[in-house]
């Protein structure tokens, strides 16, 4: 009997810039290197999501970093 192959679901924060010429860049903190880019939020969201698995069956060979401590993503203000 042929043994199944187990996937595993790994989670990360994806911070979405919007770019003046429009579209998004995108990239992923907890995985240096890892960026892609789309012409809308939709399109950024699926290439960074394959930008991911790539990046991730890239290092099967090695350990698969996990996202350890949540990355909060907040506007803030300063006076000058």
């Amino acid at each position: 009997m042929a043994k199944k192959k187990v996937s595993k679901i790994f989670q990360y924060t994806a911070i979405f810039e919007p770019e003046e010429s429009g579209g998004y860049s995108v990239t992923i903190p907890s995985l240096p290197g890892c960026i892609s880019e789309g012409e809308n939020f939709e399109e950024a969201s699926a290439n960074i999501k394959e930008a991911t698995q790539l990046y991730l069956e890239d290092l099967k060979q090695g350990e698969i970093p996990k996202e350890e401590k949540p990355i909060v993503v907040s506007p803030i203000q300063v006076t000058i």
